[in-house]
């Protein structure tokens, strides 16, 4: 399966109005070489997620996920070489489902916001609350933040 996303700094809170749904968070990695393995607790829910290496420029990459039995994924995730946590809400805006991450713990003050779309020549209509797109900027990818902490980018 092919995911294709585009991923966005968000410039002020005006998205928490208009979401929908906001759920927590924890995810790990497992390791991050040619495949980046990935455990997640969503909510009440826990998976175990494999992304490949873009060839694209970042837009588009292999991905396969599982639901994994919840006791599984607790002990996986303290496993990994390196966690995140953030709240996603879920903001619809005109024809796409935006998801926008909040990053808690080390990597406090984070927002970004990704959308999946349906080809890589797609340009999504981006809501106000949208700053910059860093789809290929490899410092906000998930498994980057869990070992190099938003927190510790200013010191």
């Amino acid at each position: 399966m092919r995911e294709i996303e585009r991923k966005y700094l968000v410039s002020n809170d005006t998205f928490r109005s208009q979401a929908y749904s906001s759920t927590r968070i924890a995810q790990g990695y497992l390791c991050a070489r040619r495949v980046t393995a990935r455990v997640r607790i969503y909510g009440q829910r826990a998976f175990i997620t494999f992304k490949g290496k873009s060839k694209d420029g970042g837009l588009s990459r292999f991905e396969a996920e599982s639901q994994i039995p919840m006791r599984c994924a607790e002990l996986l995730l303290e496993r990994c070489y390196g966690t995140v946590e953030k709240i996603r809400h879920l903001v619809q805006h005109c024809d796409h489902t935006w998801e926008v991450d909040e990053f808690t713990g080390k990597n406090s003050g984070l927002v970004v916001a990704e959308v999946e779309l349906r080809s890589t020549d797609e340009k999504p209509q981006l809501p106000q609350w949208i700053w910059k797109e860093v789809t290929t900027d490899y410092h906000y990818r998930n498994s980057y933040l869990a070992q190099r902490p938003y927190s510790e980018w200013f010191k």
